[in-house]
């Protein structure tokens, strides 16, 4: 398991990471995000050793992260800013990494790059942004190592592909029990493959969540109503946010689902049905009852 306790980096008078604490369990998948400059980057690179922390300690089963090479040599992390050696193949990347990971799968390296469709040969200088991000992926399944650390990895590539990578990354946690941690400003990037998401803001976590219990007891309810309903009639309702245009009002509520059904059906509606929450709804309930705007947050 992944702890980060009062996690602070320092950039002169910069603070990137303002004292976050948070724990990530071994076989979810962790997304967070975060507007850019959040912090999001920086707190990844604690994660993976490659930054110490100023203040506070980040472990991995109680070991710290930093300079400790067996530690290390579980965890891959894909960078936002794709860094290959001068001129090198991905074939010559391949041999790289296996001196660093004794778990490299060749075989497996050879099917992805022969199913992505590239050249193992060509020179990665030559590779378009996406292709390069396939070559950082494809090294990062192969890797085979407990964690795997990604700053912005779906940005770039095309639809096609970015599903494919999500297909490899649930695979490689039903298979071996990996743990991808998945920095992303997007919600929607995340939407259909995290089980657990952070909030990072300004260096800070504003929350932490399973989306199992994000969703549980939470409903997004869509209703007509002949007649312009008096500005109490929601009032014995658990409403985490309403939006009124005309004569439809949708509105997120908390409570058990035949409950509600039962309670607006009593108010006579013409029209009534519940829809299925997107994360970036849910998301916007739970910072709106906090006081943010996650609109202005991550837009």
């Amino acid at each position: 398991m992944i702890t980060a306790t009062n996690a602070t980096k320092h950039f002169g008078t910069l603070t990137a990471v303002d004292h976050v604490c948070a724990e990530i369990r071994n076989g979810s998948v962790f997304g967070l995000i975060g507007s850019n400059g959040a912090g999001k980057s920086t707190f990844l690179r604690m994660l993976a050793g490659i930054l110490q922390p100023d203040e506070g300690n980040v472990t991995i089963d109680g070991a710290e992260v930093y300079e400790n090479i067996p530690v290390k040599e579980r965890c891959f992390f894909i960078s936002d800013e794709q860094f290959f050696f001068p001129n090198c193949t991905p074939w010559e990347m391949k041999n790289y990494y296996q001196t660093c990971y004794e778990r490299f799968d060749e075989p497996r390296f050879h099917k992805l790059m022969k199913g992505f469709g590239l050249d193992e040969h060509r020179k990665i200088r030559t590779f378009s942004k996406g292709m390069k991000k396939q070559v950082s992926v494809i090294c990062g399944i192969c890797a085979t190592t407990d964690y795997l650390f990604c700053d912005e990895t779906f940005d770039g590539l095309d639809p096609v592909v970015r599903q494919t990578v999500k297909s490899l990354f649930a695979e490689a946690v039903e298979d071996r029990g990996m743990t991808p941690v998945i920095a992303s400003h997007n919600l929607r990037e995340l939407e259909d493959i995290c089980d657990h998401v952070g909030l990072l803001h300004r260096g800070g976590i504003l929350f932490s969540r399973d989306l199992d219990e994000m969703k549980l007891g939470m409903f997004k309810m869509q209703c007509i109503f002949q007649e312009q309903l008096p500005a109490d009639a929601w009032g014995s309702f658990d409403v985490l946010r309403l939006e009124q245009r005309g004569s439809l009002y949708t509105l997120t509520a908390r409570g058990n689902r035949e409950e509600l059904q039962r309670r607006v059906a009593e108010m006579n509606p013409t029209f009534f049905e519940l829809l299925p929450l997107t994360l970036e709804e849910i998301f916007i309930s739970e910072t709106e009852v906090a006081g943010y705007d996650i609109k202005k947050l991550l837009f």
